[in-house]
């Protein structure tokens, strides 16, 4: 596969290694009954801090959840005021790192810079990312290409989904020599699994059956399909709907095994479908040949009805109609009263991005939030169609409380005067910065907390995220593949695993691991009672 290279490439392949890991500290939560210092429990974050810092402090918890991820970076169009400069430690790289970005189009310094930025967020961008999950990058032509290589290269280029051109100006930009520009570009990843993509054809738009409350259309199977489908998978949406006849009915798949819903009880169309049965379309169908549950070869099978013409899943290769960069201002005017931010993106489009995503208790990521699109259009969606999607925002500049966080406050409540005026969605969320880093030095910062150095000693061991402390137990962490993890730490203090610490220990399992700062045991002690000692701190992991 072809490959990208560029200056200082060697020295960002793993900067992402280099990054220090920080602490994120809680400044408020907000909710529609207005801003609490007290933490709401909202599940909802906007991050103020340097993007590369803030997705490293995202790993202990969300490593390997996001669903959905979009980002609409710098386009490295040549604005002197580019801020996004990583302090790689290369004599080159810092040769014209500090320079002011160039405005030459052919100023191979500036990309190389450009790239050098992109490279260690989009390798933890991965990191964050589920399996089944989506990514969607907005681009121009100043570094489609480049960008191109490096989604390949990260995500890789079998995981490429589509590159689908965006009409962001609909007289066609305000470029008037040779070919006009007014349009950009969106690179669609996912990461290995595909199974929880909408990816239906799209919709005549035909309303072709009738009920009692009028003109629908045969929408997806309420059922999940695809991998990850079984019962095991998500047990509590494994429950009984009654049909039109009075039978209770169940997600069992075509070849007989369990499966689940796709809406739990509380999604408002399950609910709305659970009081009236006759809101569901239902057929009869056939199991695989062969197949028999509980005697019958058939069962009843429950299909969403849309009643929406304009409703879609599918995906265009060119998207037209999902927006304008003028629609988006129109948004923040209304929002802010004036044109408070230079350059949002569409509302609709985001919302059509995440709906390619069909869990609709995702995770949504946006690690260059800008004006907040993005919670807006998770707040929008989940008032839609019940669903509890959650967002996390990252904003590096200084407004991101100002703006980003403040549009977010006034979708919750509403915004907009006379016709103009838009009911708030409802929802939460908390906003933080970026706090201290865990080491100082190559030693531990107490600076950062007991209880986030715990949880970063948990995800170093098994990528996992700590659950609640033992109260008779104040070392341990938890229990891995049979094996219990003990922390023995105490700021400003030397700790020592021995024989009395031994005689403290409750859980009993097949082997141990215990961070102390110094080990008073033999090694044929640490074979008989099958424990691994690691030293604070030399032995501790640096994500």
């Amino acid at each position: 596969m072809p490959t990208l290279e560029w200056i200082g490439k060697s020295k960002v392949v793993n900067h992402h290694l280099d990054v220090p890991y920080c602490v994120l500290e809680r400044k408020y939560s907000y909710d529609a009954e207005g801003q609490h210092e007290a933490d709401n429990g909202s599940e909802n974050m906007i991050i103020h801090g340097d993007n590369l810092t803030a997705l490293k402090s995202l790993l202990p918890r969300f490593e390997g959840k996001v669903k959905c991820i979009y980002i609409d970076p710098p386009y490295n169009t040549g604005n002197e005021n580019w801020i996004y400069n990583d302090n790689v430690n290369d004599p080159r790289i810092r040769e014209w790192l500090n320079k002011v970005v160039g405005k030459e189009g052919e100023d191979l310094s500036r990309h190389d810079k450009w790239l050098c930025m992109m490279y260690p967020r989009l390798r933890l961008l991965q990191k964050l990312l589920a399996d089944d999950g989506l990514i969607a990058v907005s681009i121009n032509d100043t570094e489609l290409f480049n960008l191109g290589y490096l989604m390949n290269d990260i995500f890789g280029v079998n995981n490429l989904l589509a590159c689908a051109p965006l009409r962001s100006e609909p007289s066609g930009g305000k470029d008037k020599t040779v070919l006009r520009t007014g349009h950009e570009y969106i690179l669609f990843y996912c990461n290995g699994d595909q199974s929880s993509l909408s990816k239906e054809e799209k919709s005549t738009g035909e309303l072709n059956l009738r009920d009692k409350k009028g003109a629908y259309r045969k929408g997806r199977e309420l059922r999940k399909w695809g991998a990850t489908s079984d019962r095991k998978d998500r047990p509590n949406l494994w429950f009984g709907i009654k049909n039109p006849n009075g039978e209770i009915v169940y997600p069992y798949k075509n070849d007989g095994t369990e499966g689940y819903w796709r809406w739990g009880r509380d999604h408002k169309g399950m609910a709305e479908i659970l009081d009236d049965p006759d809101l569901a379309h239902w057929e009869y169908c056939q199991y695989d040949e062969g197949i028999t549950v509980n005697g019958e070869t058939h069962r009843w099978v429950p299909y969403e009805k849309i009643r929406d013409s304009k409703k879609s899943f599918g995906w265009n290769s060119w998207l037209d109609g999902y927006g304008t960069n003028a629609d988006a201002t129109e948004v923040i005017k209304n929002i802010f009263g004036s044109k408070i931010f230079e350059t949002p993106k569409p509302l609709s489009l985001i919302e059509w991005i995440i709906s390619l995503q069909s869990d609709d208790n995702a995770l949504i990521l946006d690690s260059f939030a800008g004006s907040g699109t993005t919670a807006h259009a998770v707040l929008n969606m989940n008032k839609a169609d019940g669903g509890k999607r959650r967002f996390i925002l990252i904003e590096m500049e200084d407004y991101a409380d100002a703006i980003t966080a403040e549009r977010v406050k006034r979708v919750i409540k509403g915004y907009g005067e006379g016709k103009k005026a838009v009911e708030g969605t409802g929802g939460d969320f908390s906003f933080y910065e970026l706090g201290v880093p865990v080491f100082s030095g190559g030693s531990l910062n107490e600076a950062a907390g007991t209880d986030e150095i715990r949880k970063y000693i948990w995800y170093t061991e098994t990528r996992q995220e700590l659950q609640s402390a033992k109260a008779n137990e104040p070392y341990f962490l938890g229990i891995h593949f049979d094996t219990a993890y003990y922390f023995c730490y105490e700021p400003g203090q030397q700790t020592s695993l021995n024989l009395d610490f031994l005689s403290t220990i409750k859980t009993r399992t097949e082997s141990y691991v215990i961070y102390a700062d110094r080990c008073f045991l033999s090694d044929d002690q640490l074979d008989r009672f099958h424990i691994t000692f690691k030293k604070i701190p030399r032995d501790i992991p640096r994500v």
